[in-house]
């Protein structure tokens, strides 16, 4: 995916939100009651999951399951991504 992200969305039936941050912005362990599926377009992330980490750049996507519980860290570019609830 790419800059275009809301549009793969929108062929996948989801309805994706726009968020960014700043440089080193963090986000503490927490789970959602959905799936999450999440593409970067700008900058980069690192979300670190049970499973391991997982680094974002432009053009990534991650679909992260339902109760699974995960933290970000943002790239020292900051970081612009979109995202949506999925079943």
């Amino acid at each position: 995916m790419s800059a275009h992200a809301p549009d793969a969305f929108a062929a996948e039936g989801l309805h994706p939100t726009r968020w960014s941050n700043g440089p080193g912005a963090t986000y503490p362990a927490h789970r959602h009651a959905y799936r999450k599926v999440l593409v970067c377009t700008e900058g980069s992330i690192v979300f670190h999951t049970p499973g391991g980490d997982v680094a974002l750049g432009p053009g990534d996507r991650l679909d992260l399951p339902a109760g699974t519980e995960h933290r970000a860290t943002v790239g020292p570019g900051g970081v612009v991504c979109w995202e949506a609830a999925a079943d």
